[in-house]
């Protein structure tokens, strides 16, 4: 008997049994896997989905529910704030977002299809409140639609496309709206009469040829041979919770200490590899201290461990994040003064690090070579005065002087602050979700959606809130009516 790998397919001419069979096996019940079981059984297919937990969820049940739409002129609640959202506007700030690592014919595709997607998003049941928060929010905490969730406003982003707000968010008072949007999901798919396994852990994929015919998974201990005539679609999250993957392709994540997932050991990654498919951007995730950027937090100035600026203090908060991680040393500091200053939440592990009537007095505090930071402040001060930031950019009213003391510098370290990260990169997959070879080419009836692949998220220093939630979901559906079309 052949092994059972996740590292090789498991060859079909070896299987006594098929234990179920099925059209589509989706693997992973999260967001994506819903909305590929959704569209596949919609088209007329027979879908089966296994979840190795008791329960749908994945990281899409842990996260705010906020999806980023728009385009085409702007969605309902962009419109009624006052904001028109261009395609091309909206493509080109995916595609900026997405740096040296964007998908453009993703970002273009997704740009097109956005609004429409926001209406079947409605049609499954998601509601939307329609309104419009303004400010700087992590999340709203009331059922608020429309917010601010990414660089649109902060430089170079506004140079590149006209700013607009297109995070919106699921009608959810509270935070945690990701729990919520599953669940409708969930709904949604189990009227469809999609056939929901669960405790059932996807352990090598089955393979005639060159072409994927099912799955392997393992229930109650035992493996169970999943016949999938049409396809597998693999949506099994990223590998945060994997150290030995972490080691090989994103070591920089070991200088942080709070991963965010559910399960995410990278086994839809490996499945996909074996199968040969092309697992790209592995070295890229996305990190945060949401707590730095609220007002009146954003007013202020982030330095390096040498009193040097390195970002404009006005763009996403994980933007500021993964940029403050290039910094050597073992964290960053921000600085404020008492106009600006703002007791950060508990949880966050931001501590003050330094004090004084004069930003002299906290450079010394915070034991840097004389004239470093002083000289750093002096500057910014000199030009937040006439409205300018020509190092950076940082645009009023965010860009205000910092000269009313006391002043304080705040500790982010690596180690001890709340830097939540996550995994970026993933399986190579065309615009309708199927998993690429090296060769370029499709491995024929493989198909994957969500973190497990590089989609729309595809760079961390560029990444904007909702951008998952929109990969997952969009590319989750075009998957699963690819496969669905055998």
């Amino acid at each position: 008997m052949a092994e059972i790998s996740l590292y090789h397919p498991y060859p079909a001419a070896q299987v006594a049994t098929w234990d179920y069979e099925t059209d589509v096996a989706v693997i992973g019940f999260g967001a994506a896997g819903a909305c590929a079981a959704i569209e596949a059984a919609d088209a007329g297919a027979r879908v089966m989905l296994f979840e190795r937990g008791s329960g749908s969820g994945g990281a899409s049940a842990l996260s705010g529910g906020e999806i980023y739409i728009g385009g085409g002129g702007g969605s309902d609640a962009q419109r009624a704030a006052g904001f028109e959202d261009s395609t091309e506007d909206f493509a080109a700030y995916l595609k900026a977002a997405g740096g040296p690592c964007a998908d453009e014919e993703k970002c273009d595709l997704y740009a097109r299809e956005s609004l429409a997607h926001y209406a079947w998003l409605k049609s499954q049941g998601v509601p939307y409140r329609g309104n419009y928060l303004p400010g700087k929010h992590i999340e709203p905490t009331d059922d608020s639609t429309l917010i601010w969730s990414g660089s649109e406003a902060a430089a170079p982003f506004c140079d590149i496309a006209k700013p607009a707000p297109r995070g919106h968010v699921i009608a959810h008072m509270g935070w945690g709206g990701g729990r919520p949007l599953v669940d409708i999901l969930e709904s949604r798919a189990r009227d469809l009469g999609v056939d929901v396994v669960s405790d059932a852990r996807a352990v090598a994929l089955v393979q005639d040829g060159d072409r994927v015919v099912g799955v392997v998974v393992r229930i109650d201990n035992q493996p169970r041979f999943v016949k999938a005539t049409n396809g597998v679609i693999l949506c099994t999250g990223g590998f945060v919770f994997n150290d030995e993957m972490r080691r090989r392709y994103c070591p920089e994540t070991f200088k942080i200490n709070s991963p965010i997932g559910d399960q995410d050991d990278g086994s839809g990654i490996e499945l996909g590899v074996g199968a040969g498919g092309d697992a790209i951007h592995m070295d890229q995730f996305f990190t945060t201290c949401p707590w730095t950027m609220p007002e009146p937090q954003a007013h202020g100035v982030f330095v390096n461990r040498a009193g040097q600026r390195f970002i404009n203090e006005d763009c996403y908060h994980g933007r500021v994040s993964r940029c403050a991680l290039d910094q050597p040393g073992e964290g960053v500091y921000l600085l404020l003064d008492i106009a600006h200053f703002d007791q950060p939440l508990e949880m966050a592990g931001m501590t003050i690090a330094g004090t004084g009537d004069s930003w002299e007095e906290v450079e010394g505090e915070l034991g840097m070579a004389p004239g470093t930071l002083s000289a750093t402040m002096a500057f910014y001060n000199v030009h937040a005065r006439e409205g300018r930031d020509p190092l950076f950019d940082k645009k009023p009213p965010i860009l205000t002087p910092l000269d009313q003391g006391p002043f304080v510098a705040l500790e982010l370290n690596f180690a001890t602050s709340y830097f939540s990260f996550f995994t970026l990169g993933g399986l190579r997959t065309s615009t309708d979700g199927e998993v690429m070879g090296r060769d370029g080419k499709p491995v024929s009836g493989l198909f994957a959606a969500g973190r497990c692949t590089s989609g729309l998220p595809a760079w961390g220093h560029g990444y904007s809130s909702g951008f998952s939630l929109a990969d997952c979901t969009f590319f989750g559906r075009q998957a699963g009516r690819k496969a669905a079309a055998g």
